[in-house]
């Protein structure tokens, strides 16, 4: 089956999709951003087939999201680290927490907890205005065109 070539749309959504859109991605960036960056304790973790692990860290090392680094050498092994694009990646997922917190936790509650570095406090990620620091949501926007729309681009607001 081929595969959609989301990257060729004139939408980041879809262009970021393309990059982390298969489901075991986001939860290979989850398990590096915490520490596990070895394949065997990847493969361990997350319960992926080796084959599937594989064709994901070459997929996330190609697009520049995880650099993959040669720990020993004999016999040759390697390690996976998070790219500037990869920690960025991260906050998306961060983001992604927060939704699954509210709507996924359930009775149990969260299954993990984030500690804010500069404040030391349990905190969660929101969504802030880039201009005015004001909340962020979906529904306070207009969606308008930008520079690198397609010229038959069609925004409703």
């Amino acid at each position: 089956m081929q595969r959609t070539q989301f990257a060729e749309m004139a939408c980041s959504i879809a262009r970021t999709l393309d990059v982390i859109g298969e489901p075991w991605s986001p939860l290979i960036l989850r398990d590096v951003y915490v520490g596990i960056n070895r394949f065997d304790q990847l493969q361990d973790d997350l319960g992926i087939s080796r084959k599937v692990l594989a064709q994901r860290l070459a997929w996330l090392v190609e697009q520049g999201v995880l650099e993959r680094r040669q720990y020993n050498d004999r016999p040759p092994r390697h390690e996976y680290t998070l790219t500037v694009k990869g920690q960025e990646l991260c906050d998306l997922l961060l983001v992604m927490v927060a939704w699954g917190d509210r709507f996924t936790a359930g009775q149990a509650g969260p299954p993990v907890l984030y500690r804010h570095h500069a404040c030391g406090e349990i905190a969660h990620v929101e969504l802030h205005c880039s201009h005015c620091g004001q909340p962020m949501r979906a529904t306070d926007v207009d969606v308008l065109p930008g520079p690198g729309a397609a010229e038959d681009v069609v925004v409703h607001t």
